[in-house]
């Protein structure tokens, strides 16, 4: 069975579903609100369910052993995973299949992680670009490349948005740890003039170096801020130093040309790479500017690693594949309406808000890929936030909240940080402890102590957790992280059979926008054009006039 479904195929496929799901939902039945199979129950039932429940690939270890599911359960779930064509899926994924149907486009952000001399689809586009990539970061590591007055750059401010800023945004703060100092790399994504306001305070123009990244060259947030850079450095200069201070990542030559960037500093973005799978390619320019091109190749190996595994690895095997089939069993079976990812590490802060681009983008639809509503729900809401912060936060909803919340935690076995074990340790105590209140709850007896215990203080547990333990934070292990949860993404959208690719849902903002701005753009004393107030709602109307008439009070 391919991934690319046909209509003589589905009502097999069809058939084979509904048997996989006839034996899943008497298993379903036994986590209910009987609770008839709880967590201390299964590890009683089981001496070895710890390290049955658990996998480890390279210096990842995931352990799901206090997960709300059982042996049959699983392999019922690996069953489904087959009958939808999970095998199938990832070899038409990995090959550079069409998958992306409604955009005719294959998904290959595999292939600008593969080696070179692996014989992946576009090897040689995606070596070009890494070459060039390579020298561009010698040249601003060296000093060699100068601003408009002979110095070195000793900042870089990347203006993107979406996946042109979420990913490598996070990346660069992750390996804080292993930046070389110079240049400090910078992120504005807002187009709210505060954002880039405030990044440039106190920087010298001369010493500036502005990177664009925007596949279209046209995204209205991206584009905006860049106009407001160049001003800012020809203010100080003349326009001539634009060619010195701009960058581009973009698809659109032309267009980046036109802003007065040199063609030879524009590098290149293809339709096979979705923006949120694009921090391998030359959108990670300011990953490399910040950490060095051998460790942003590190970062590419440990991706690699993880593509491997999930390319070759069996369905029960599978890192990737068995975290998809448990967030689905939760979903459908759990009726859980979110998961909250918890790393308990400082660096990885941002990771939580990347993971909700990646996951919701991607995974928050409502039509299959054959064009047909979805009655179950598909994406559930991803949130979170670096512990031990959310256990002072968040942290009493998800022990005695009415909500059936699980939770990813992510830890690492090694400080980031020299001369900081104890405290490392102390971390690593908060983390686990917190996965153990969960399962085990404290429902203490009428008096502790000849304190009478009130309802109130009564903690249930029984509430689900993974754990995925990281032997360090290194820039390989952190490729295979965000891999990982990739495949996560993409083994989800097969077993609800939709199109992890496209996101027709934002682009409908994109276009709105311009028909606001436009009425925004009226002066107050005006209701606003005909032709631009047409296209608004009463609503949105009558707040553009608010809008405008405080704006400008005459």
């Amino acid at each position: 069975m391919t991934f690319n479904r046909n209509l003589v195929a589905i009502d097999a496929l069809d058939s084979r579903l509904r048997t996989s799901a006839s034996r899943l939902l008497p298993l379903a039945e036994g986590y209910g609100q009987r609770d008839s199979q709880t967590l201390k129950l299964l590890f009683a039932n089981d001496a070895e369910r710890s390290a049955k429940f658990s996998l480890t690939v390279d210096e990842i270890h995931f352990d799901y052993s206090k997960s709300l599911i059982d042996s049959k359960a699983l392999a019922a779930l690996a069953e489904l995973a087959e009958a939808c064509g999970m095998q199938g899926a990832i070899g038409a994924l990995f090959r550079g299949a069409k998958i992306n149907q409604s955009e005719g486009r294959a998904a290959l952000h595999t292939s600008l992680r593969s080696p070179s001399a692996a014989n992946a689809p576009h090897a040689a586009l995606v070596s070009e670009t890494l070459t060039s990539l390579r020298e561009f970061v010698g040249r601003v590591h060296s000093g060699t490349w100068t601003g408009y007055d002979g110095r070195a750059i000793e900042t870089v401010i990347n203006l993107g948005i979406g996946g042109s800023d979420l990913g490598p945004a996070m990346v660069v703060d992750a390996l804080a740890d292993f930046a070389l100092g110079r240049p400090d790399v910078r992120f504005v994504s807002n187009v709210d003039p505060a954002h880039l306001t405030r990044m440039l305070t106190g920087l010298d123009p001369a010493t500036t170096l502005f990177v664009v990244a925007s596949k279209t060259f046209g995204t209205l947030e991206t584009l905006t801020n860049a106009r407001a850079a160049r001003d800012w450095l020809v203010a100080a200069s003349d326009e001539t130093a634009v060619s010195r201070h701009f960058v581009a990542v973009s698809a659109n030559i032309a267009e980046a040309c036109d802003f007065g960037i040199e063609q030879s500093n524009i590098f290149p973005l293809w339709d096979w790479v979705g923006g949120r799978f694009s921090l391998w390619s030359a959108i990670g320019l300011p990953i490399a500017l910040a950490i060095g091109f051998k460790a942003f190749e590190e970062l590419l190996a440990g991706a690699h690693a993880m593509d491997t595994h999930f390319e070759t690895a069996p369905l029960h095997q599978n890192l990737p594949v068995i975290s998809a089939l448990i967030a689905y069993w939760y979903r459908h079976y759990g009726a859980s309406p979110s998961t909250a990812v918890v790393p308990y590490s400082q660096d990885l802060s941002l990771f939580p808000a990347y993971l909700q681009q990646l996951y919701m983008e991607s995974l928050g639809k409502s039509i299959s890929r054959e064009g047909a509503v979805i009655t179950q729900g598909t994406s559930e809401i991803i949130w979170g936030s670096a512990g031990t912060n959310g256990q002072h936060s968040y942290f009493q909803q998800l022990h005695q909240g009415t909500e059936f919340t699980p939770v990813e935690f992510i830890a690492l076995a090694t400080a980031s940080v020299d001369d900081a074990d104890e405290r490392h340790r102390h971390l690593l105590a908060n983390c686990l402890s917190q996965s153990m209140a969960l399962m085990n709850g404290d429902e203490a007896s009428a008096d502790v102590g000849g304190v009478h215990w009130d309802p109130q203080k009564t903690i249930k547990g029984n509430r689900p957790s993974t754990t995925l333990l990281i032997k360090q934070l290194t820039p390989r292990n952190l490729g295979s992280l965000i891999a990982l949860y990739e495949h996560k993404v993409f083994a989800l959208s097969v077993l609800w059979n939709i199109n992890a690719f496209d996101q027709w849902g934002v682009e409908l903002g994109k276009r709105l926008s311009k028909d606001v701005y436009a009425a925004l753009s009226e002066p107050a004393q005006s209701s606003g054009s005909a032709e631009s107030a047409s296209t608004l709602d009463a609503s949105t109307r009558a707040l553009v006039q608010i809008i405008n008439s405080w704006r400008d009070p005459r």
